[in-house]
């Protein structure tokens, strides 16, 4: 499988997972493995053979409006297609994604892009855009995306060409989970559009001869769930179950200290914290981290306050074996792991 096709099914797949059921397709070259992956993914999910479908799209021996995961509309002109997210996502309240390829496609956009900043309307903006190296050179239907709708967008992020490495699934799961939160206003209560521009290489989605990806592309770590902020923002009771510790990090505070000696659990507190006092306060930690008495039996960390820069804490929130819980009441919290399986306002 190609980076282009891996990157197009895993962000699709999760914009559907976090409660996207609406795609909107204005089709073109560079935009084709995200038109194809929303297509897969309006006919059942990613993986599955649609060879039994016929022309009108009802496969034969079942009702596909009963498998599928997503309706995809398909639209010619791009201020059409913004458009009609626009009402679909006015309609139903949550965020609708649109696909465009790049260049002046991606200008079309501006006019619903607009309405929906006024009136609070989630979208998702899918740009495909031409690589870095493409761009500023006059080649073909290639502009500055970056930032093209500047103030009218809740969020803007530059995707980045994708590569065959470990650690891009997660990268672009959470990548995912925090468009649709943003774009929904789940913790800022300021729904509206977000954009993610993406750079795309000139390959097909044919995979002849191509390697297997080096990781599964399905669920897995980097698409956590978030709880909203707000004066009605309930605390979020933990489970004691897994052998946890609190980790504070810059600005954590009083909460992070209060957390782990009400619940009997060490706390591993930065300088700056705000936190390293009290019984439960542990001073070396970041030697005993590698220490397999501390560091292997963890199961679980409760994470305040901006991560530390220290190594022991890193490796410790970036193992696969510790679930990751990040309380945070800020609309961008902290989760430079990419690891968090929960984001939640305050807990207990």
């Amino acid at each position: 499988m190609n980076p282009s096709t891996a990157l197009a099914r895993v962000l699709v797949d999760a914009l559907v997972a976090h409660g996207v059921t609406e795609l909107v397709l204005s089709p073109g070259s560079r935009s084709a493995p995200l038109a194809l992956a929303a297509f897969e993914v309006s006919h059942g999910g990613l993986d599955r053979d649609d060879e039994g479908h016929d022309d009108e799209g009802h496969d034969d021996d079942h009702d596909d409006r009963a498998e599928r995961r997503a309706r995809l509309h398909v639209r010619i002109d791009e201020r059409s297609a913004g458009f009609l997210a626009l009402g679909l996502a006015k309609r139903s309240g949550q965020p609708v994604a649109v696909i465009t390829t790049s260049g002046s496609a991606v200008a079309n956009l501006h006019p619903a892009v607009l309405e929906a900043h006024h009136a609070g309307v989630p979208l998702v903006l899918l740009t495909a855009d031409r690589p870095p190296e493409l761009r500023g050179v006059g080649a073909n239907q290639t502009t500055d995306q970056a930032k093209l709708f500047g103030a009218a967008v809740r969020m803007f992020h530059e995707v980045g060409v994708p590569s065959r490495e470990l650690g891009q699934v997660a990268y672009w799961r959470n990548l995912a989970s925090r468009a649709v939160w943003t774009a929904r206003g789940d913790r800022s209560r300021d729904p509206g559009p977000v954009h993610l521009n993406i750079a795309l290489t000139g390959q097909l989605p044919d995979e002849t001869g191509d390697p297997a990806w080096p990781e599964p592309l399905a669920g897995g770590r980097g698409a956590a769930t978030s709880a909203p902020t707000g004066s009605d923002a309930a605390v979020v009771e933990l489970d004691p179950g897994p052998r946890t510790v609190v980790l504070a990090g810059d600005g954590a505070g009083r909460p992070a200290r209060r957390l782990a000696e009400t619940a009997g659990w060490p706390l591993l507190a930065e300088p700056s914290s705000g936190a390293r006092s009290g019984p439960n306060a542990i001073g070396p930690y970041r030697l005993l981290l590698d220490r397999p008495e501390l560091g292997d039996a963890i199961e679980r960390v409760i994470a305040y306050g901006t991560a530390s820069l220290s190594r022991p804490v890193t490796r410790l929130l970036a193992r696969p074996d510790v679930e990751v819980v990040v309380v945070s009441d800020r609309a961008r919290w902290p989760d430079p792991t990419r690891t968090a399986i929960g984001v939640v306002p305050a807990a207990a």
